[in-house]
């Protein structure tokens, strides 16, 4: 236990989620991996157990506890070996509902966050388009002010459940002329008319529920419109800290799961009349491998500690999520690469592991955007503040 961060609390708590975890969804992963769907019954799981309320006030359902369960959180859901399974969840709970928590007024967090923390409304989080990706500020989708309601017209892609929530909360621009100053954010009902998505099909995160979504002249009450008007691009800005930074501890939470993986399989492989963990070779190459682990892990904590006591850490976040998917695509292909031809086989964890680590240095920012946005910080001497 790593008392730095850790006390007993959150390590019963550790052993307790692990335990739930092995019962209710292990069980189910080789299903939703083929079916490119999560069964509804797991998320009313989840909230039944307050999982999706960890970091959630408490007057709307949640728990008010500090980041470190969530740390634990994410840590343990990229130890069942379905990328596409733990980005469902904290999708949900990390990216839609952190914009209900921060820029919801209190009816929509009743109508919206609290359902979601109980498991009973799914959400997603709807900002990258087809023809923008990492260029938020250059976003086409529309949000046009029509008496006491807003048109939406445009398009989002790669939408971690886009397909099966029951609400979005979408990033379009009231103001095209401002550019980034023009952005706003709005929650949308799936069964809002106009609303329709189309499956995507991916080389990894196969449980996961990613969708394309079209709004064509989606008419919203304004009361649906979140925080300030043309304030969207900072909320956005401001809350991908946090996403970035749980992209980071994924990263090297899969990567101890390689590596913990390839040391049992090295344990028990023999060649050459010697277990595989016998080899200098290979002894030193885990060698090297945990101790990269072990770097990424330990910053990642760090900047844990400094998001929860309230610091604004854009720029450390960043600097996570690109070194610690580097870091974990680098060491799972290399525990593949120790498994030899197993390591290849579906019925092994590592081709699928490797699969879907791959999404790390893509997702929530490519690691060519990240590495601008951190120059201009270093170089530059650039600052960010938080809009809220």
């Amino acid at each position: 236990m790593n008392s730095m961060y850790f006390t007993e609390e959150h390590e019963s708590f550790r052993q307790s989620f692990k335990d739930f975890l092995q019962k209710e969804v292990v069980p189910h992963i080789d299903k939703w991996e083929k079916e490119g769907a999560v069964e509804r019954f797991i998320w009313k799981k989840f909230g039944e157990m307050g999982y999706f309320g960890l970091n959630q006030p408490e007057e709307y359902g949640g728990l008010g506890l500090d980041l470190f369960y969530t740390v634990i959180f994410l840590e343990e859901l990229q130890k069942i070996n379905s990328g596409g399974f733990a980005a469902n969840m904290w999708a949900h709970a990390y990216l839609a509902m952190t914009h209900l928590k921060e820029e919801g007024d209190d009816r929509i967090k009743t109508e919206y966050l609290t359902p979601s923390i109980d498991g009973d409304k799914i959400g997603c989080l709807c900002i990258s388009e087809p023809f923008g990706g990492s260029d938020v500020a250059g976003m086409r989708t529309t949000a046009v002010k029509d008496g006491d309601n807003y048109v939406i017209n445009g398009s989002k892609t790669f939408i971690t459940n886009g397909v099966y929530s029951d609400y979005l909360i979408v990033a379009a621009k009231t103001n095209p002329d401002e550019k980034h100053k023009g952005i706003s954010i709005f929650v949308i009902d799936r069964e809002a008319q106009g609303v329709s998505a189309t499956k995507l099909d991916k080389l990894g995160w196969r449980a996961s529920d990613t969708g394309e979504i079209a709004f064509d002249n989606v008419v919203i009450p304004k009361e649906n419109l979140m925080g300030t008007e043309g304030a969207g691009f900072s909320y956005i800005m401001q809350h991908f800290a946090l996403e970035r930074l749980i992209m980071g501890v994924n990263a090297h939470a899969r990567a101890e799961y390689a590596v913990d993986y390839a040391i049992q399989y090295m344990s028990e492989r023999q060649a050459f009349g010697k277990h595989l963990n016998e080899f200098q070779a290979l002894r030193h190459k885990i060698a090297e491998m945990a101790s990269r682990v072990d770097m990424c892990r330990e910053y990642n904590y760090s900047i844990a500690k400094r998001l929860n006591d309230g610091n604004y850490v854009v720029k450390e976040a960043s600097m996570s999520k690109l070194l610690s998917t580097k870091m974990a695509d680098e060491v799972i292909y290399d525990a593949l690469q120790l498994l030899g031809g197993y390591g290849y086989m579906e019925d092994y964890p590592m081709a699928r592991l490797l699969r879907d680590s791959r999404l790390g240095p893509i997702g929530g920012g490519t690691s060519e955007i990240l590495k601008e946005i951190i120059a201009k910080m270093v170089i530059d001497k650039k600052e960010y503040k938080p809009a809220t």
